[in-house]
C-alpha cells in the first residue's frame, strides 16, 4: 500500500510540474515547499492518501493527502512558508494565517464520493500552532476546490524541534454541496446552540444504521467535526433512510468529552438543540413526531447502555455523571387515573407559585432596579428597601416551592415512575426554568448596583443552596 501511495504522489507531482506555466490557479511555490518538506521530513509511512476518479470519465472527484512531519524549529523550509503563500496569493480565492497564541480553531469540509460522504477535517486544533491555509479553483474540474494548508508547533519537551502536518485536499466545492442539500428532501440538519457559560469548541458527529452499530464506533469514526462559531454549530447530511446519530463535544484543549448525546437522524427533518453545562434542551416537537417518543426511534431506551451522560459539578467541585434527562416514553403512561390526577394537582400548585415568584422578579424588582442605581449611590435607601420587600417575598415562596417539589418527587418515587423522568422534571421544572433564571437576575443586579443588600445576599445564598441540592438529587437518582 505504501508503494502505491508513493507512486500516486510521484504521479501527481509530475502532473503539477507539467502544468505550472499553463494554469494560473496552481500555487506553484506552496506546492514546491510542501513537496520538499514531505521529502525531507515527512512521515511517509503513516500518511493518509486517498484518490477517487469517475469510473466513466476518469475525471478527478476527490483527493486527500495528509502528512505529518518533524523538523528543526529554525528550519529554512518553515521560514519560506509565509513568503510562498503570499507569492501565490493571487492564485487563491481564500487565504488565512493564524499565529500561535490565537485561540481560533480551523477546519474545512471535505466532500467525497460525489457528495455521498461529508466530513469536517480539522486543520488547526491548538493555540500553540501556527497555520497557513489557501483555497484555489481546481484546474481540471470547476466543481472542485483545492486546499493547501500547513500547521506546526514547537515540541513542548524540546523547543528546538517542530512537529506539524501538511494537508493537500481536492474535493467538491462546499457551496455546491450545500446548495444540493438545501434543495434535497433527504437532508437532515442539526441546528445547535451552546450556553454562553461553556466553552465547547467543536462537535464530532457519528452516524450508523442502528444503535448497536453506533455504539460500536470508535472515537475517531466520526463523519464530521463541526466548529462552534458565535455559540452556534450546524451540520447537514443527505440520508436515504433514518439513522442512529450521536454528537460529542471536543473541548478547547483538544480532549474528547466522556459524555455524548444520541439522537435519531431522519431525512427531511431539522433537530434543534441547546447545550448547557451538564444538560441539554432537546427538540420536543421533533422527538414527538419522528424521534424518541414517536414509536419509531432507533436510539430510544438505550440511554443507560453507554456513557451518554452530561457532566456537572457538585458543591465540592467533583464531577457528577448521570444519563441525559431525555424522555423515552410518556412518564405518566403507567399511572392510574387517580395517580395522574394527584400528580397534576401537585404540579399545577407548584407552577402557580413559580409564576408568582417570576412576577415578583419581572414586575417588582426589575421596575425598582430601573430607578435605583442613582439613589443607591447617593445613600437614599427607600428604593433599596422596596427591593428588599420583594426579596423577602421571593425567599418565602422559594421555601414553599422547595417543600412542594420534595413532596412531588416523593410521590413519583412512590408511584414507581422511572428515575430518568424524575431527573427530567428536576432539570426542567426547577433548575432550568426557575433557579437558573433567578441566579442570572441576581448576578445582573449585583453588576448594576455593585453590591447586594443583606436580604438580597440571603436570597442569592438560598438560590445557590437549592441549585446544589437539586443537582445532587439528580446525581443520586442516576
Amino acid at each position: 500500500m505504501l508503494l502505491i501511495a508513493l507512486a500516486a504522489v510521484a504521479t501527481a507531482s509530475a502532473q503539477y510540474k507539467g502544468t505550472y506555466v499553463k494554469n494560473t490557479h496552481i500555487p506553484i511555490n506552496v506546492i514546491r515547499d510542501f513537496e520538499q518538506i514531505i521529502k525531507d521530513y515527512g512521515d511517509k509511512e503513516n500518511q493518509i492518501y486517498r484518490l477517487s476518479r469517475n469510473p466513466n470519465t476518469d475525471i478527478l472527484e476527490s483527493k486527500v493527502q495528509i502528512v505529518n512531519f518533524t523538523c528543526g524549529s529554525g528550519s529554512p523550509c518553515l521560514e519560506k512558508i509565509a513568503s510562498s503563500f503570499m507569492e501565490d496569493e493571487p492564485m487563491s480565492y481564500q487565504i488565512s494565517h493564524i499565529t500561535p497564541g490565537n485561540a481560533a480553531t480551523f477546519s474545512i469540509k471535505v466532500i467525497e464520493e460525489n457528495g455521498k460522504v461529508s466530513k469536517d477535517q480539522l486543520i488547526r486544533t491548538k493555540t500553540s500552532q501556527e497555520m497557513w491555509y489557501m483555497a484555489t479553483k481546481d484546474p481540471q474540474n470547476p466543481q472542485l476546490r483545492d486546499v493547501y494548508a500547513i500547521v506546526w508547533q514547537k515540541v513542548p519537551e524540546n523547543a528546538s524541534y517542530c512537529k506539524g502536518t501538511i494537508f493537500m485536499i481536492s474535493s467538491l466545492r462546499p457551496d455546491i454541496y450545500q446548495q444540493n442539500l438545501e434543495n434535497s428532501s433527504k437532508t437532515f440538519k442539526i441546528e445547535g446552540r451552546i450556553d454562553g457559560e461553556i466553552k465547547d469548541s467543536l462537535y464530532n458527529v457519528y452516524i450508523a444504521d442502528s444503535y448497536e452499530e453506533l455504539n460500536a464506533l470508535a472515537d475517531d469514526d466520526y463523519v464530521a467535526c463541526v466548529p462552534v462559531i458565535n455559540k452556534r454549530f450546524e451540520y447537514s447530511v443527505e440520508l436515504d433512510k433514518p439513522k442512529a446519530g450521536r454528537i460529542r463535544c471536543i473541548f478547547p484543549d483538544g480532549s474528547l468529552c466522556s459524555a455524548w448525546i444520541n439522537l435519531d437522524m431522519v431525512p427531511g427533518e431539522t433537530y434543534r438543540i441547546t447545550v448547557h453545562n451538564g444538560y441539554y434542551d432537546e427538540d420536543r416537537d421533533y422527538e414527538q413526531r419522528v424521534g424518541r417518543w414517536s414509536g419509531k426511534s432507533l436510539v430510544a431506551g438505550h440511554d443507560n447502555d453507554d456513557s451518554s451522560s452530561p457532566v456537572v459539578l457538585d458543591e465540592k467541585g467533583n464531577v457528577v455523571e448521570f444519563s441525559p434527562a431525555v424522555q423515552t416514553s410518556n412518564p405518566l403512561a403507567n399511572l392510574t387515573e387517580e395517580q395522574k390526577a394527584i400528580f397534576q394537582t401537585k404540579a399545577r400548585a407548584i407552577e402557580e407559585r413559580i409564576k408568582l415568584v417570576m412576577d415578583l422578579w419581572e414586575n417588582g424588582i426589575t421596575k425598582v432596579l430601573n430607578s435605583t442605581s442613582a439613589v443607591y449611590q447617593s445613600g437614599k435607601r427607600k428604593e433599596v428597601s422596596d427591593m428588599d420587600t420583594f426579596f423577602e417575598q421571593i425567599i418565602k415562596h422559594n421555601e414553599q416551592i422547595d417543600k412542594q417539589f420534595e413532596d412531588l418527587i416523593k410521590t413519583l418515587n412512590d408511584y414507581k415512575v422511572e428515575k430518568i423522568h424524575i431527573v427530567e422534571l428536576i432539570k426542567e421544572g426547577i433548575l432550568n426554568e426557575f433557579l437558573s433564571k433567578q441566579n442570572k437576575a441576581l448576578i445582573g443586579i449585583y453588576a448594576h448596583l455593585g453590591s447586594l443588600s443583606k436580604v438580597g445576599t440571603k436570597c442569592q445564598k438560598q438560590v445557590n443552596k437549592l441549585t446544589e441540592k437539586y443537582l445532587n438529587e439528580m446525581s443520586k437518582l442516576m
